[in-house]
């Protein structure tokens, strides 16, 4: 049913849901972070960047070319779902998608400074989004959506 790492949409439901898919190196557009809430847009935009529609509402699945109908509202049911349908749910070895707005990532140098917030680049793999500026490494987080896709 899935291609490898294909091109995703997800609807105004599935916000903390596009998150993990981004984690896992999956171009995941969110609708509300691409004005896309109301049905038609949503359609629109799945249509015209040749996304697959990852929705919870059954009327909006049936309407468009290419979806997916999830019926779990908890984010880990939502992703024993996605495994179930086929698709690959592991981290990459380095993180490719930002997890805040979908950008592509890229290793920050070790002799770049970071901000206050990450760790010193020379210490540890860091990561920053070439749309959005934020940075990214594994610590806590990854390990718990590790640990999360790993129980599925």
């Amino acid at each position: 049913m899935f291609e490898a790492r294909e091109r995703l949409l997800l609807d105004a439901m599935l916000g903390k849901l596009a998150t993990y898919l981004r984690m896992c190196g999956y171009d995941a557009a969110y609708a509300l972070d691409r004005d896309a809430e109301a049905d038609d847009a949503a359609l629109a935009l799945a249509v015209s960047e040749d996304r697959l529609l990852l929705t919870r509402d059954e009327h909006l699945a049936n309407r468009a070319p290419e979806s997916v109908l999830l019926r779990e509202r908890d984010v880990t049911d939502q992703l024993r779902e996605l495994a179930a349908a086929g698709l690959d749910l592991e981290l990459p070895a380095e993180p490719t998608r930002c997890g805040v707005c979908n950008g592509p990532v890229e290793r920050v140098e070790s002799s770049a400074r970071t901000p206050e917030y990450a760790p010193d680049a020379g210490d540890e793999r860091v990561w920053r989004c070439a749309d959005c500026g934020q940075h990214f490494w594994k610590g806590s987080h990854w390990d718990a959506v590790a640990a999360t896709l790993d129980g599925l």
